[in-house]
């Protein structure tokens, strides 16, 4: 006899229910593990851009501190000190070259300079003043994107430059390279013979730290003023450098014993050791041979479920004690950058 056909049966209610659930729980489960992951992933981009910004900030401003009072050949030692501090903004020619043995000038939590705008309250202001270390018929010197003005010195021992015994004879300093006439040691006895000595880019920088990247944005960011050429004509113009960098405190090395080593810091040495004439502070800030930097960086976006309760300490007030910077309780994330850089070119040329 042939078997029975079996009935066929489907699933019950009860079962696509229960198989439904359970495929909404799994779907859940790994929905929530993908926003978790996504969630965590940018964080980590967060870092990682916190981090380089502020590693780019120090490493940028120790690069160019460390050039500081940098002039090709030329050696600054021979020219007066200023009767007062320069002003940084400045353009003008005599302006500029009075300023040369002031390689560095810095401002303790300054508001603001003539030509800086939207500064951070209660942060730094340094000024450097440096040549390029190329020169500029190299195609690869780099300089300001709105170029800069020019330094030539002077290698020529005739009496019309370098024995002429006035300083003003030594180098050529101006907007244009058509007025610049200093020669090589191939010069002779005669005026303006002989070889033309390599031009360079004078560098004048002012680092300060902006409210803001582009108005109203709210991001702190490291900025850069810097005296540019365009076409023969001086202007200061500002550059933003690293976003989410929200103060720069700065300690300067002061050579006191004329030996070319540091042997005090301060946050301040307009005031140092009760300066208050015009000539202690310039002699002060001549004698400056390294920098002490301290950056903090902030991340450009918020993490809701983080508070920032920290303090740091970004260094020594003008006074000697910490410069503390309290806690914000934000939901920013922030690290703390610091580093010494000697300044070899104004320490090597007071040593013994």
């Amino acid at each position: 006899m042939p078997a029975p056909r079996q009935r066929q049966q489907g699933f019950t209610l009860v079962e696509l229910m229960i198989a439904a659930t359970i495929g909404l729980l799994i779907l859940a489960g790994m929905t929530t593990m993908f926003v978790n992951n996504t969630k965590a992933q940018a964080e980590v981009e967060k870092s990682n851009r916190q981090v380089e910004n502020g590693r780019f900030a120090i490493s940028l401003l120790a690069n160019d501190v460390r050039n500081a009072a940098y002039y090709g050949e030329f050696d600054p030692t021979v020219l007066g000190l200023p009767a007062t501090l320069p002003d940084p903004c400045s353009v003008a020619i005599s302006d500029i070259k009075a300023a040369l043995p002031i390689h560095v000038q810095g401002y303790d939590n300054a508001s603001a300079l003539g030509c800086l705008s939207d500064v951070r309250e209660g942060t730094d202001i340094i000024v450097v003043r440096h040549a390029s270390t190329c020169t500029t018929d190299q195609a690869d010197c780099e300089v300001n994107s709105a170029g800069a003005p020019y330094i030539q010195a002077s290698l020529c021992g005739n009496l019309f430059e370098l024995g002429s015994g006035s300083t003003a004879d030594f180098y050529a300093l101006d907007a244009t390279t058509a007025t610049l006439d200093r020669h090589l040691r191939d010069c002779g006895s005669a005026a303006g013979s002989g070889t033309l000595a390599k031009f360079r880019y004078l560098e004048i920088h002012i680092y300060f730290i902006a409210n803001n990247d582009v108005q109203g944005d709210g991001k702190p960011t490291l900025k850069r003023a810097e005296v540019v050429n365009r076409g023969g004509t001086l202007s200061v113009t500002i550059v933003p450098l690293s976003e989410g960098v929200e103060n720069l405190q700065l300690e300067y090395g002061l050579d006191t014993n004329a030996d070319g080593s540091t042997d005090v810091y301060t946050a301040n040495p307009t005031t140092y050791a009760g300066c208050a004439l015009p000539a202690c502070d310039v002699a002060n800030w001549n004698a400056v041979v390294s920098v002490k930097i301290n950056v903090l960086a902030r991340s450009t976006e918020t993490t809701p479920d983080y508070t920032d309760s920290k303090a740091y300490v970004l260094g020594n007030r003008a006074d000697g004690a910490p410069n503390l910077v309290a806690a914000a309780n934000d939901h920013y994330k922030r690290h703390l950058f610091q580093g010494t850089v000697p300044l070899p070119n104004p320490s090597g040329r007071r040593t013994p």
